[in-house]
């Protein structure tokens, strides 16, 4: 009996042990190197469309500079570069110790080194007489080594530390079900060997209940029914914080970065004349990403999104797009998220129709009218449009990263609060059943 007690009670400490390492990891270091990765490919996308911006509004070394989005670009682009380092510095110390993450922020440093060296060249040249040329040749450089390896190089952090999170998620869920098994099994021999006593001391001393082993029994079964507790608490909490609240913030933390990297499409296409169509390819190709629709060109988008989106609107069960927007409200659990995320959608739809305002006026050689909607902040223009978005996609994130916050709280909460009771209990049951049997075995003696 005394056996099968501190059996139960290291299962217990071992298994609340594990979850608060486990809840530590995935709290300090899993979600926030996913969240710092996905920071920095967001930066980067950033960081490129401003410099567009800057060298679309800079003007002639100076004359016909278009002032408010010059001076927003310029500070956008400042901010924007001091995010991709601080979340460089993070990255590059949650990597301390892996050969392979240790390695793969290096790259990324080496190649943000490049990066800047050319942004810094084009900007330069952007901004001296006669220098437009050059300065569209130091930007190509810049956003072809963008596309080609800063890019792919971050959305690989991207997935490498959210796939390890999935991984310890996976092998924790795995350990709380075999441990709640063995409990119950330990539970069950428990009680099983305490009745068997009670049988037994009945027979034997013609005594028809033993107080104290009834009082242990109780108490062992109590110490069970809490471990079970602390285990399938905690096994819920982690599929909260994983499942309902962090796959949301990956699956919007994607979306954020290819809504950054599809306004910066906008700019390169008003900024570079020769590549127009394949920035027009690549900006449609990134709005399928966010919320796709079969078989929609530039021209037919916006129709299609209204048909699909007001499917959608009349019965939520019928969600015929694809995309990081369908992942969202294909995981709708909190309290005011689907409300927060049809807002997104709606303002997403918004940006859309602004895009196609961008490109007709171009297309009747209003260059000049064009470049003014794109990147200025006015109500009712584009730039003004994308913040009411990105504002709409940050309030649906809050509500999934508060979410994950608190389960982590609770479940940490869980595995600290219950451990102690049920310690407790089973302390309780083995100094009952000690003082149960002693009258009874001096008795036989």
């Amino acid at each position: 009996m005394l056996l099968l007690t501190a059996a139960c009670a290291t299962l217990l400490v071992v298994a609340a042990l594990a979850a608060s390492r486990t809840w530590d990891s995935a709290a300090e270091r899993h979600a926030p190197q996913t969240v710092s990765a996905a920071g920095l490919n967001l930066a980067l996308n950033d960081m490129d469309a401003q410099a567009a911006n800057i060298l679309l509004s800079s003007g002639e070394a100076g004359r016909g500079r278009m002032g408010v989005p010059y001076a927003k670009a310029t500070e956008f682009y400042g901010q924007a570069r001091h995010t991709i380092s601080g979340e460089l510095r993070t990255l590059a110390v949650a990597a301390e110790g892996d050969t392979k993450d240790e390695r793969a922020v290096e790259t990324l440093t080496e190649d943000f080194a490049r990066y800047q060296e050319l942004l810094g060249r084009a900007l330069e040249n952007g901004g001296r007489a006669g220098g437009k040329v050059d300065a569209l040749a130091d930007y190509r450089a810049a956003t072809d080594l963008l596309a080609a390896r800063l890019l792919p190089e971050a959305r690989g952090l991207v997935e490498a530390n959210d796939h390890a999170f999935d991984a310890t998620y996976a092998a924790e869920r795995s350990d709380l079900a075999t441990q709640s098994t063995v409990l119950a099994a330990l539970g069950l021999a428990v009680s099983a060997v305490l009745v068997l006593l009670q049988w037994y001391l009945a027979r034997r001393f013609r005594r028809l209940l033993n107080p104290a082993l009834l009082a242990a029994t109780i108490c062992g079964l109590t110490a069970v029914v809490l471990g079970l507790q602390l285990l399938t608490a905690s096994a819920e909490q982690f599929r909260v914080a994983r499942r309902d609240a962090f796959d949301s913030v990956v699956a919007l933390s994607r979306a954020r970065a290819l809504a950054y990297d599809a306004n910066a499409d906008e700019s390169r296409y008003l900024l570079d004349p020769s590549r127009r169509p394949a920035y027009e390819r690549s900006f449609l190709a990134k709005s399928q990403q966010l919320y796709g629709v079969e078989g929609a060109t530039l021209s037919s988008y916006d129709a299609k999104l209204g048909e699909t989106w007001a499917r959608y609107r009349a019965d939520h069960e019928d969600r015929v797009f694809t995309g990081e927007f369908r992942r969202e409200l294909d995981n709708i659990t909190f309290t005011g998220e689907r409300e927060a995320a049809e807002r997104t959608v709606e303002a997403y739809a918004v940006y859309q129709r602004d895009d196609r305002t961008i490109r007709s006026l171009l297309a009747q050689g209003k260059e000049r009218e064009a470049m003014a909607f794109c990147i200025s902040w006015e109500p009712e223009k584009s730039n003004a449009h994308f913040g009411v978005w990105m504002k709409a996609l940050d309030d649906v994130t809050d509500i999934n990263r508060a979410a994950f916050d608190s389960a982590v709280r609770d479940g940490r909460d869980t595995a600290t609060g219950l451990l102690p009771w049920g310690m407790g209990a089973l302390l309780a049951a083995g100094v009952l059943t000690v003082l149960g049997l002693r009258p009874r075995l001096a008795e036989f003696s």
